[in-house]
C-alpha cells in the first residue's frame, strides 16, 4: 500500500524465490511472506523432477545458501499448510504461522448442477461418460501419480475418468489400454467441466503428495469425497469419515477397495459443509489477522493459488 512516495508494507507470495524481494529505497519496510513452499527443486529434489538434472544438482548448494540467507530477511512468515510449516522449519530454521490458501468453496458449492453450465461440446463429452466412475484430475506429469488412479479403477472394478493434459499422456494411455476397466481421457477441461466431473464422480482419487492441494477442496465443495495419501497438504483437508479417506499405500489393492467402501456412504452435505473452512472468506480473515491490518482487498487478488490441469 502506498502513501505519498513510500510503502507501508509489502506482501509476497512465494513458491521459489519471490521472498528474496526487497525495496531498494525502503529496506526496513515491514514485510510479510506467504510461503507455498521453499523451492522444491533445490531443497526437496526427490519431490520435484527439476532438481534431478545435472545443472540443477550442480547449482543447488549455492542456491540453498542464497535462499537460506534470504529467509533471514523475509519478514513475518506464513505457510500454506502445516506440511509446509514443517518444511520451512527444516530448510530455513524459522517458525511460520499456518494460513490455508483461498479456495472459492462457496461459489463452487452454490452454483447448482454444473453440467447445466457446460458448452455444447463439453456436454456431448460429459453425457457419454460412465454413470459411475472415479476421477483423476491434474496436469499429466509423473509426480501427480495418475497411473495410480488407473490402478485404483482396476483394483475396484470401477471405470476411471482422467482430466488434464501433459507429457505423461501417451504413457498413461498405453497403461489404460491394458487396464481391465474402462479409462476415459477428457483432456484439458474448463472450470465448469471440472466441477461437473467432481459432482458426477464417486470419488476424486488424489495420490500426489502436495504442499496443500486445491483440487481436493474443490471436489469436497460439491460434496464429492476424496481419497488421498496420509502425508502432504491433503492430510490436513481430508477428514476420514467426513470428507473422504486417507491411504497408507496406493499400491495395495485391498486398501484401495477398503478406501472406496469407506467413502461410498459419506454425506455430500457434510462433505461440502466441511470444505467451507477453506473458503476464500476464511482466508481473507486469516490474512488480515496475520498481518494485523484491514486490507480492504479481494483475497484472490492478494494471493494467487492456481491449480493446473
Amino acid at each position: 500500500m502506498r502513501t505519498s512516495k513510500e510503502y507501508d508494507w509489502m506482501l509476497v507470495s512465494s513458491h521459489l524465490f519471490a521472498h528474496h524481494a526487497r525495496l531498494k529505497d525502503q529496506p526496513d519496510v515491514p514485510k510479510f511472506s506467504y510461503i507455498h513452499t521453499p523451492g522444491r527443486y533445490i531443497w526437496t529434489p526427490e519431490m520435484d523432477p527439476r532438481g534431478n538434472g545435472r545443472l540443477a544438482r550442480a547449482v543447488a548448494p549455492y542456491l540453498r545458501h542464497r535462499d537460506l540467507a534470504a529467509s533471514r530477511f523475509s519478514g513475518k512468515l506464513a505457510a500454506n499448510s502445516h506440511f509446509i510449516q514443517d518444511r520451512i522449519r527444516e530448510c530455513w530454521d524459522r517458525d511460520a504461522s499456518v494460513l490455508h490458501p483461498p479456495v472459492q468453496v462457496n461459489a463452487i458449492a452454490s452454483a447448482g448442477d454444473w453440467s447445466d453450465l457446460l458448452s455444447p461440446a463439453e456436454a456431448r463429452v460429459f453425457h457419454t461418460l460412465p454413470s459411475t466412475f472415479v476421477l483423476g484430475a491434474s496436469r499429466l506429469v509423473a509426480y501427480k501419480r495418475l497411473d495410480t488412479v488407473i490402478e485404483f479403477g482396476a483394483a475396484t472394478n470401477i471405470p476411471v475418468v482422467i482430466a488434464g493434459s501433459g507429457p505423461e499422456a501417451a504413457r498413461l494411455k498405453v497403461q489404460a489400454d491394458a487396464a481391465p476397466t474402462s479409462v476415459t481421457f477428457v483432456g484439458k477441461v474448463s472450470d465448469a467441466m471440472l466441477y461437473a466431473l467432481y459432482q458426477r464422480a464417486l470419488a476424486l482419487i488424489f495420490p500426489a503428495i502436495e504442499d496443500f492441494g486445491i483440487m481436493p477442496v474443490e471436489a469436497m465443495a460439491v460434496g464429492t469425497p476424496v481419497i488421498g495419501p496420509m502425508t502432504g497438504g491433503v492430510a490436513e483437508t481430508v477428514v476420514e469419515g467426513v470428507s473422504g479417506w486417507r491411504m497408507f499405500d496406493f499400491e495395495d489393492r485391498s486398501e484401495m477397495a477398503s478406501a472406496l467402501s469407506h467413502v461410498e456412504s459419506l454425506s455430500p452435505e457434510a462433505c461440502s459443509e466441511y470444505a467451507m473452512k477453506f473458503d476464500a472468506s476464511v482466508f481473507r480473515q486469516g490474512l488480515e489477522t496475520w498481518m494485523g491490518l484491514n486490507l480492504g482487498i479481494d483475497p484472490e487478488g492478494a494471493i494467487t493459488c492456481d491449480r493446473q490441469i
